[in-house]
């Protein structure tokens, strides 16, 4: 009788241990269905040299002296999988009269090639928004299907926050009357949680944000979204700037020049 007792209690063990070990295949073969149907935030591309998040249909580059002599048609017919580079930001200006001494090629050749192409300013905090205004529409010729003006603000020069803000607005109200379309900021997130988070909150937002698994940690909206400073392009040398634009195709024709 004990010896039936202990068979059976082993019949029972064995059961559990089987039931549980089925349980755990089942369970594992769920999540790996799940991955299957999942897509990654980030995927590799040893073309490009960079993971480039997925979730985004509008990629893009900026560029400016540092990526010297570019090959426009190289950049434009380069294409990984459904990764592609739909628009370039080129410098334009810097300060009160300094110029890229490559806009004026990159920017004919960059639409000569059929890309879509924005010019942005650096701008030095420390010096007066409206003549750096000056110095961007005397170099900078916007034409219908361009992207919007872009205002580069990262650097203080000196300035406290107050005047940062000042000179700025100078620089975005001139611009605005100018072209008559609404320039973007591009800055990174520390710089505008310090000095821009709680004004300026009506211009499109481009921030700059390395290392993030799926989007900049920024509380407002953005458009454009540079993920990585250390990408590769065909007809390109050197590294250059990743970006990613927030919005499908028809949110970004929308913001072109029209």
């Amino acid at each position: 009788m004990a010896r039936a007792k202990k068979k059976k209690n082993n019949y029972l063990k064995w059961f559990i241990a089987g039931s549980v070990i089925a349980a755990v295949v089942f369970v594992g073969f769920l999540a790996y269905l799940w991955m299957q149907t999942r897509e990654p935030d980030f995927v590799q591309y040893k073309e490009f040299g960079i993971p480039i998040p997925s979730n985004y249909e509008i990629h893009g580059i900026d560029v400016s002296r540092y990526q010297q002599r570019i090959t426009w048609k190289a950049v434009k017919a380069m294409q990984v999988s459904d990764i592609k580079i739909g628009f370039a930001f080129i410098k334009a200006t810097e300060g009160n009269s300094n110029k890229d001494p490559f806009f004026k090629r990159n920017w004919k050749n960059a639409k000569d090639a059929g890309m879509i192409r924005g010019a942005y300013h650096f701008f030095i905090a420390s010096k007066d928004g409206k003549k750096q205004a000056q110095n961007f529409i005397k170099t900078v010729s916007l034409e219908r299907g361009d992207l919007p003006p872009v205002l580069d603000v990262e650097t203080t020069n000196g300035a406290s926050a107050s005047t940062i803000r000042k000179e700025v607005k100078k620089w975005l109200d001139v611009l605005e009357e100018y072209y008559k379309v609404k320039p973007i900021i591009y800055t990174n997130v520390s710089f505008y949680k310090r000095y821009f988070e709680g004004h300026l909150d009506d211009y499109p937002l481009w921030v700059a944000h390395y290392l993030q698994p799926r989007q900049p940690r920024i509380g407002r909206n953005w458009v454009f979204w540079q993920h990585s400073e250390s990408g590769r392009v065909n007809g390109i040398t050197s590294k250059v700037d990743f970006n990613v634009f927030k919005g499908d195709s028809t949110a970004f024709n929308s913001l072109l020049i029209p």
